[in-house]
């Protein structure tokens, strides 16, 4: 059977936390949108991730009328620990820059969405299977799928944007004469845990040690997320919770700390590496978040970028629609990877300070704690640190 044809301004492959939100902003201007997801609702809602946001993304979500439970539900933090050396130093956010994180899980910002769209009557399908995208250097990109019920769709649009993850369909359509791949893989890991355990600490802490890097976060009350550094090829089946403790209460205890430990009820291997594609648009085609680029989490980075990268794009599509040109789908990508570059160097610097390479001798270790040292002696250091992990002024 002939696919059941539709007519909308803007097709969206993916429909996570970026896709939501760009199907939100668009709808706010008026431009219609419909955003497809392979996964289930419940899948995604289902699948832990944590999320430490900066202020740009939390008042993305309040003041463009998706929620205000991010406030009511999320945790303040004015700072972070940086451990090392047997000690631990506070990088306080407030007092150098004004500014602060909010602890508020992915899931939950996804959670939000979802229930804005279905609220505002969006266009999203979950469960949809054979995605394909066409005619991108057209006049109207071509977006079909299968929904769950079976029932094959052909999507025509003005533009077409590819928000569907680090794994994107649409990033591989791009010709490749017509793109580069910056891509750098890292020789380690984190190994991840949900434990049901009371707060070890208020704020986030980053364990430098000689048995490798930790970092101690929070979910809710009861509920937290740990990690340490392991090597990539690490089987989760090897580590029974008793080793995680030993190993994790090691690595924080050289520091001076010690967790509050529980059940655990989840454990992952996740490994970490950078990426950009350049340019962010083909065609009438154009890449958002994972999408276009990746970075390790140590900074805290990798949602709080697709969100700006929307923020920008919904900007030029209203512009691009209103002219029926895509000109400005460039000038997104221009806007958007100025502060990609930055928070790829920024997560790349706090990933390589923080962790202990495979090969690291005791010179490289106690290096690594005199950088620490000057970053946490120094107002300029520790400003710069603060200024980068809340966000940077002038694009809040």
């Amino acid at each position: 059977m002939s696919p059941t044809p539709h007519r909308t301004q803007v097709a969206i492959v993916g429909a996570g936390p970026a896709g939501l939100m760009l199907s939100h902003l668009l709808a706010g201007v008026g431009i219609d949108s419909v955003a497809v997801d392979l996964r289930s609702r419940r899948e995604i809602e289902e699948t832990h991730r944590a999320g430490i946001l900066e202020q740009d993304s939390v008042d993305l979500l309040v003041d463009t009328g998706v929620s205000d439970r991010v406030h009511r539900d999320g945790y303040r933090h004015d700072g972070i620990e940086l451990a090392f050396g047997g000690g631990s130093h506070r990088i306080d956010f407030e007092g150098l820059v004004g500014a602060a994180t909010q602890l508020y899980p992915q899931t939950d910002v996804f959670i939000d969405l979802a229930d804005a769209r279905a609220r505002d009557g969006g266009d999203v399908r979950f469960e949809v299977t054979d995605v394909e995208v066409d005619d991108l250097v057209s006049t109207t990109p071509v977006l079909r799928f299968t929904d769950a019920a079976g029932e094959r769709h052909e999507v025509r649009a003005d533009f077409l944007v590819g928000a569907d993850g680090s794994r994107s369909l649409c990033r591989r359509q791009v010709p490749e004469a017509e793109r580069r791949q910056y891509f750098r893989e890292y020789p380690f890991a984190w190994f991840g845990i949900l434990v049901e355990a009371p707060m070890s600490a208020p704020e986030l802490i980053y364990s430098h040690s000689p048995r490798g890097f930790a970092l101690i976060s929070q979910r809710t009350e009861t509920l937290q997320r740990m990690y340490f550094q392991c090597d990539p090829a690490t089987d989760v089946a090897d580590w029974s919770d008793d080793r995680i403790w030993e190993e994790l209460q090691a690595r924080v205890g050289a520091n001076g700390y010690t967790l509050k430990e529980g059940p655990i009820t989840s454990r992952t291997v996740l490994p970490f590496r950078s990426f950009v594609q350049e340019p962010m648009h083909h065609g009438r085609l154009v890449l958002a978040g994972d999408a276009a680029h990746t970075v390790p989490p140590t900074g805290a980075k990798g949602l709080n970028l697709a969100l700006a990268d929307v923020r920008v794009l919904a900007e030029e599509l209203e512009r691009a629609v209103a002219a029926g040109d895509p000109a400005p789908l460039a000038r997104y990508g221009e806007r958007a990877l100025a502060r990609v570059w930055k928070a790829q160097h920024f997560s790349y610097w706090m990933t390589t300070m923080l962790h202990t390479l495979p090969e690291a001798s005791p010179f490289d270790l106690r290096r690594q704690e005199g950088e620490l040292a000057a970053v946490t002696g120094s107002t300029a250091g520790s400003t710069y640190l603060a200024e980068a992990y809340t966000g940077w002024p002038g694009q809040r």
